[in-house]
């Protein structure tokens, strides 16, 4: 025990003797070295931390962003509206829409869907007219002749067939994937847009046309024509070649406002009524189940192509009274647009839309219409004969 301590007092005295008391050099040897200076944080001036505190302060002031704001309608501060000189009425749809027929009520209020006041145009609830329509005729008719004139200066001279054909092989499938498609809206507001982005790198643009707008091909080409002032050069089913013309400019194309959503549709008289004119109840009742019970013209698949629909009904009744067309898989908006089309162009009367059919009777007197209101399933617009042919080879080739 006495040993014990007498080593553990000898290593006390050991550590004592050998401590040594904590002294800070007057310089470092780094500095003379290797050129160190210490960071503000080991400095022994406190003057020099202020100071570089002050300067880290000043530039993330300099650094700093003001905050990002995300564009928005609401906010108009200082922003004039957009002036559009398009000589027509802006509607969401200008081919599944007929200015002609009124509607009979409103689904929302009347609020602009470009935004407000993002247009010089006020909305209607259906359309932002060019002009007050309240105006009359002769305004109207002189819009229709500024858009004459603007399409034949924009087009210049006819396009030569050597020139068509190279300008519908360039916009083939096999040679570029540029396309726009048209689907059961029609032609959009927007639409004209995305056609004149595409005429800013290529002469023509392809354009695949899908599902209702495609019963009356006819009203597609005029419209396209009409409100983009191109041309089509080649038509061939719902494929579409749509030229931009001569004397068109990219740098000098027309404003086009954009719609920012979809407005509701109006509210529009009914199509199918209870009883069918110059019957009564029960004769309706019966001609209902009877057109039900017949066997179907057709089948429509969905976002096909209906350009031989009307053909098809009028060649179907001058044998029978009645035709029933199977519309299954289809929503109810879109065949309910077939019928109204079908209504006016074969002409005929509505029956039923029950069970997903469209029932139609060709009525009492039945005069079928006479006249184009139909395309040919494929044109060729002044192609040559031998052109002509090696399409129609091509074609036979592909079946």
């Amino acid at each position: 025990m006495f040993i014990f301590l007498l080593r553990r007092s000898s290593s006390r005295r050991l550590f004592s003797t050998t401590s040594i008391p904590p002294t800070t050099p007057s310089f470092s040897n780094l500095y003379t070295k290797y050129s160190f200076t210490p960071p503000p944080s080991l400095d022994k001036n406190p003057n020099n931390q202020i100071q570089h505190a002050d300067n880290n302060n000043s530039n993330n002031k300099k650094k700093k962003k003001p905050p990002y704001r995300p564009p928005s309608s609401l906010d108009r501060s200082g922003d004039k509206p957009i002036k559009s000189d398009l000589p027509f009425d802006f509607r969401f749809s200008y081919t599944e829409s007929n200015p002609a027929v009124r509607p009979i009520g409103l689904r929302e209020p009347k609020y602009s869907p470009f935004g407000p006041e993002r247009v010089d145009r006020e909305w209607t609830g259906v359309c932002a007219p060019a002009v007050d329509p309240m105006a009359g005729k002769e305004e109207t008719e002189k819009l229709e002749e500024k858009r004459k004139k603007i399409r034949e200066r924009i087009q210049g001279e006819e396009l030569t067939n050597a020139e068509r054909i190279a300008l519908v092989e360039r916009c083939g499938k096999h040679k570029t994937k540029r396309q726009i498609n048209l689907g059961r809206d029609g032609l959009t507001h927007n639409m004209l847009n995305d056609i004149h982005n595409n005429w800013k790198h290529a002469e023509a643009v392809r354009i695949k046309c899908m599902g209702v707008p495609t019963v009356d091909m006819k009203n597609v080409c005029s419209q396209l024509e009409d409100k983009a002032f191109g041309k089509i050069i080649h038509r061939h089913g719902g494929s579409l070649v749509l030229y931009r013309g001569r004397n068109y400019n990219p740098k000098k194309r027309p404003i086009i406002p954009l719609m920012l959503w979809k407005p509701q549709e109006p509210i529009y008289p009914k199509l199918i009524k209870t009883t069918i004119e110059g019957l009564s109840i029960e004769e309706t009742k019966e001609m209902r189940k009877k057109g039900l019970a017949a066997p179907a013209l057709t089948k429509l698949a969905k976002n096909g192509y209906y350009g031989g629909l009307v053909p098809m009904i009028r060649d179907a009744f001058l044998v029978e009274e009645m035709v029933r067309i199977d519309c299954k898989g289809l929503e109810k908006k879109d065949y309910s647009k077939i019928g109204c089309k079908l209504r006016d162009l074969v002409p005929c009367i509505l029956v039923t839309f029950e069970k997903e059919q469209i029932v139609i009777w060709r009525g009492k007197d039945y005069n079928p219409k006479e006249g184009g209101c139909f395309l040919m399933s494929r044109e060729f617009f002044d192609i040559d004969s031998g052109y002509k042919s090696q399409i129609e080879s091509e074609s036979s080739d592909d079946k």
